[in-house]
């Protein structure tokens, strides 16, 4: 099989990802752009998940108080990060789950390294508010688009990655 199986969105969140998760594979919520904004369908929708990446643009500590009463919260800086609590937060985080190296930035144009020669796997990044999943040299890329407040006609949305023997897949959990 593919290291990246072909990616897929739902709609809404959900209490029980029985539905779209294999007994091997672990778990990982992926959101970006909360900018300040805790919404009850992010907290539901990440709902199971092991643990959380925030690619940034957070806005607010409480957003990852609240993420945390989920899942062990990674999170990045974003542009918009600003105050004495942002000073914590690194520009890349890299985390392994599984054996998986993923990297966690907030504007993928900012990206430094080369992901497939640096043994990279995954990259999340936000910035743009745009959902997208793509595969590029062998490295899933990977933007959960915003949680935050809405932008243009953009949609609400977080991601999930689904980590196991057969590789990474993507989710766009779209919330609005």
């Amino acid at each position: 099989m593919a290291p990246f199986p072909v990616p897929h969105e739902t709609r809404g969140p959900r209490a029980s990802d029985a539905s779209t998760r294999r007994r091997d594979e672990r778990l990982v919520g992926v959101v970006s752009d909360t900018h300040g904004l805790v919404r009850p369908e992010m907290l539901a929708a990440l709902t199971g998940v092991e643990r959380i990446l925030h690619a940034g643009d957070v806005g607010a500590p409480e957003v990852l108080d609240a993420l945390a009463t989920i899942a062990p919260v990674v999170a990045v800086h974003g542009n918009n990060d600003t105050g004495p609590w942002a000073k914590r937060l690194r520009e890349t985080e890299t985390v392994v789950v599984s054996g998986v190296r993923i990297l966690v930035l907030h504007d993928v144009k900012e990206l430094a390294v080369d992901p497939a020669s640096s043994g990279l796997a995954v990259v999340v990044s936000g910035h743009s508010h745009k959902p997208g999943i793509d595969e590029r040299g062998g490295v899933l890329f990977f933007n959960p688009g915003s949680a935050g407040p809405r932008r243009f006609k953009l949609p609400i949305a977080v991601g999930k990655l689904h980590v196991g023997p057969a590789g990474v897949r993507g989710e766009i959990v779209r919330l609005g």
